[in-house]
């Protein structure tokens, strides 16, 4: 077998992408950032992602043709969030002699996605920590999303079948959670996934007409994924869900729900609170406070799942004690945000509680903010 039709490995390719001497201009410094999914490069002004070659549970990138098309179908959604910084996809390929190269070559060998650097202290998620998310950023940033919403694809449901979409998810991530290798707190996990049913149950007026808002929204609307914007580049969104258009299939509350939920976990619940309410003005959608901590508890179970499943990556093996704690502090925020969400509801008529001593009902403690974990 000749040199340039050799398989190339994970390694090789990211060994390749993280040396400096490999682009052009000569940078000095290469950043690298591994996520569950795929490695990332930032190059001066640049920005560089290849997907991991996984497949978990709807995505796969398992084959090049699949990495391929996930690449492009990558920057032709998040171009709707992010105009003028995804730049196209860059074939990675071998040379006759079999070296790599950011190019087609005589063999392509993976796929990449070119995107404009943005500056990291912009980011909402370093904002947030650096105390520098101000309410002029805020507006900038929800006259983004609100226009997107206005203007995506819409996807409707009715609300019976919304209500089954809920149960089914819910049931699904109830059997990721309980995977017995995660080795998560079964207690923790069943109170969690009984409390959420239990609102679907009871409370089927919170979600009436929600199915009519569904639309083809972001996925994964976390600071980390916003940019609040400079002089020359607007506000805009990055990294959305690309692989799955059914998770994708949103009510846009659910997305700032999302948002606000990780924001409160870096310790800005002032940003949560302006973004849910700034969310209302901008959309004309006054969604009641009981339906976002529902929302709130549903994507902190996700979370929960996806942390959890850090666990079965050999890659994060030294770390298992770190996602194992973070898939807890997840179930946590899910079990207080459902437990809000079900007082929110039932508050609306006189409820008796027995550990009260007046006999008047009497709110759980607020969701508190939950520091990230490394």
């Amino acid at each position: 077998m000749t040199n340039f039709r050799r398989a190339a490995s994970l390694e090789e390719k990211v060994a390749f992408l993280a040396d400096a001497r490999h682009y052009r201009g000569r940078p000095r410094t290469v950043e690298t950032i591994e996520t569950h999914f795929a490695w990332v490069f930032l190059v001066g002004e640049r920005a560089y992602k290849i997907k991991k070659p996984l497949r978990q549970g709807a995505m796969s990138y398992r084959t090049l043709a699949l990495r391929e098309r996930a690449c492009r179908a990558e920057i032709e959604l998040n171009r709707r969030l992010a105009p003028g910084i995804y730049l196209r996809a860059v074939p990675l390929g071998r040379n006759i002699a079999g070296e790599l190269m950011r190019a087609r070559g005589v063999k392509v060998v993976d796929w990449l996605v070119e995107m404009v650097r943005l500056p990291g202290a912009r980011m909402l998620d370093q904002a947030i920590l650096a105390g520098t998310a101000g309410p002029r950023d805020l507006k900038r940033l929800m006259a983004r999303l609100a226009s997107f919403f206005r203007t995506t694809r819409r996807r409707p449901m009715s609300d019976r079948e919304y209500l089954a979409r809920l149960q089914r998810e819910i049931l699904r991530n109830a059997r990721e959670l309980r995977a017995p290798d995660l080795a998560l707190d079964r207690g923790l996990v069943e109170e969690v996934i009984q409390s959420q049913l239990g609102l679907l149950e009871e409370q089927v007026r919170l979600l009436a007409g929600r199915g009519a808002r569904l639309l083809d929204g972001h996925g994964d609307l976390r600071p980390e994924h916003v940019f609040l914007g400079t002089r020359t580049v607007g506000a805009c969104v990055i990294d959305c869900l690309e692989f799955d258009a059914d998770l994708r299939r949103l009510d846009p509350a659910e997305e700032i729900a999302f948002l606000a939920l990780e924001c409160r976990r870096l310790g800005g619940a002032r940003v949560a609170a302006d973004l849910i309410a700034q969310y209302s003005r901008a959309t004309g959608d006054p969604v009641p406070p009981a339906l976002i901590h529902f929302y709130m508890s549903r994507r902190a179970a996700v979370r929960a799942q996806i942390a959890a499943w850090h666990l079965r990556d050999a890659a994060f093996a030294r770390e298992s004690r770190k996602w194992r704690r973070r898939a807890h502090s997840y179930l946590s925020d899910a079990l207080r945000h459902i437990h809000r969400a079900r007082w929110l509801e039932r508050s609306r008529v006189p409820v008796m509680r027995r550990d009260s001593a007046d006999g008047r009902a009497s709110p759980p403690p607020e969701p508190r903010a939950e520091a990230r974990d490394g």
